[in-house]
């Protein structure tokens, strides 16, 4: 879902995950499970207001010219396991450096039946290459942006097993 408030895009991201939200929290916030899915690049959180926020280039990244640091922010808000509100910067090249930040919601909610809402709002201004990149569908030459991220989340946590696993 793509939307606008007060002049910023904003776009919402939603899966149904079986698992608890401490299990959710966990797979999003630490670098053992989120170097695992999705572009398979470790984040580290300073989980507290004013902590930094950063993403390291995995090997083959690195192997494509790709800095150390990928991504860069803050941390805003933390309310484990339910919501983790950040800074997020493209570190890619200087184009997407000057971008600058814009700002990444993850809500955990649990829902009757034993499984949680996970939603990523993700709002930007002046940031239209980030924008596309995170609303970009799957291929093979890195896209996928947040739908990509969700979905592998999902399928390790629920089977132990990533999308796109060789």
């Amino acid at each position: 879902m793509v939307g606008e408030k007060a002049g910023i895009a904003t776009q919402v991201h939603q899966v149904y995950i079986r698992a608890t939200p401490e299990a959710i929290w966990e797979a999003i916030t630490s670098p053992e499970w989120n170097g695992k899915y999705g572009y398979r690049a470790a984040g580290e959180y300073d989980l507290k207001p004013g902590g930094a926020y950063r993403v390291k280039a995995n090997p083959q990244m690195r192997g494509m010219g790709l800095p150390e640091v990928i991504i860069d922010g803050e941390v805003i808000t933390t309310e484990p396991p339910r919501k983790l509100v950040q800074t997020y910067r493209f570190l890619f090249n200087p184009a997407h450096e000057a971008e600058g930040f814009t700002r990444l919601t993850w809500e955990i909610e649990p829902c009757a039946g034993g499984f949680c809402r996970l939603s990523v709002t993700h709002e930007f201004e002046n940031a239209p290459m980030m924008a596309g990149a995170t609303a970009s569908n799957f291929n093979e030459r890195g896209g996928g942006g947040w739908t990509w991220i969700l979905s592998d989340i999902k399928s390790l946590l629920e089977t132990g097993k990533l999308l796109n696993q060789h």
